[in-house]
């Protein structure tokens, strides 16, 4: 009897053990995540705010460029959110803003990962004259006054009167192109550290080519860090948009965005008693900079490996 008994809990032992063992990496993330409630409501917010952003329009029956007598109209049946001083729908402006903010946020995200990943992957492998070289670069662009450039970009752009399509594209590539060098500094920061393991060890002696190191070795290694900092990076990308457009200085009419929606605050009578003509953008650039910010502390625990299990 003791002996079935002790075989049991060995056997129930082992098959702890084995669970254990199987628990991949993602798994272990996916576990986290799901018991982080703050992180769930904010990929929640933020599902919800692409699928009416993106899906939205398509039962909407307004353009968001589609003109009416019913100016300044405030809610009712047929204009859910109301009209502005065109007589254009709310609703639909808002939803086709929300797509606009968005891929501004995220485009200029992508645009920043991949010249600082690889910036700072070739600085943090190479060392020496290489790295040198890069870090001043990367000093230079940390040294540049990030709100004052883009604000004379984008006054450049209005003084040129670029259209309003080419300026989104513009606005997108200034925000990456000011905003790599602190994913450059930690990706090169990561790889200083990597390169000195064991499994790079492995790899000189396989006579792997460099490019094969940092892109297939090196670069995954650091993906959880990247992926952290870019949620944060849409989030802030978000914002600046959205500041540059209330200027006049992002994107402009007739295509809306959340920040040139506020502009209408600006006036002391729209600001007072037509508040539908400023609040909804208010409200989903407040929603989406949240949810965003939430999943990336949610991103930054489950990711952490010093975090218990």
């Amino acid at each position: 009897m003791m002996e079935n008994v002790i075989n049991k809990k060995s056997k129930s032992g082992n098959s702890k053990d084995k669970d254990q063992i199987i628990e991949t990496p993602g798994q272990i993330v996916i576990k986290r995540l799901l018991k982080n409630k703050f992180a769930m409501l904010g990929f929640g917010l933020l599902i919800a705010i692409i699928l009416f952003s993106f899906i939205g329009p398509l039962f909407v029956q307004y353009g968001y460029n589609t003109q009416s007598d019913n100016v300044k109209m405030p809610p009712s049946a047929v204009n859910i959110l109301g009209t502005d001083y065109l007589g254009r729908d709310m609703l639909a402006r808002l939803m086709y803003g929300g797509r606009i903010s968005i891929l501004v946020g995220v485009v200029s995200v992508v645009i920043e990962i991949i010249i600082g990943t690889l910036i700072g992957a070739a600085a943090g492998y190479y060392g020496g004259r290489v790295d040198t070289f890069l870090m001043a670069i990367t000093d230079i662009f940390l040294a540049l006054p990030f709100l004052p450039v883009i604000l004379v970009l984008g006054s450049l752009m209005s003084d040129l009167k670029v259209g309003s399509e080419m300026r989104i594209f513009a606005l997108m590539f200034i925000l990456g192109i000011l905003s790599w060098p602190s994913i450059a500094r930690l990706v090169r920061a990561e790889i200083l550290s990597l390169r000195e393991q064991e499994f790079m060890q492995a790899t000189e002696a396989l006579g792997l080519k460099d490019i094969r190191k940092i892109v297939k070795h090196l670069i995954p290694n650091v993906v959880p860090t990247i992926i952290v900092n870019a949620t944060l990076g849409v989030a802030s990308a978000i914002l600046t948009e959205s500041a540059l457009s209330y200027l006049g200085l992002g994107v402009t009419e007739p295509i809306p965005s959340w920040g040139n929606m506020m502009t209408v605050a600006n006036k002391l009578a729209d600001f007072q008693k037509r508040q539908w003509l400023w609040i909804p953008p208010g409200v989903c650039i407040l929603v989406t900079v949240m949810a965003v910010n939430l999943v990336g502390d949610g991103l930054r625990d489950a990711l952490d490996p010093k975090m218990k299990r």
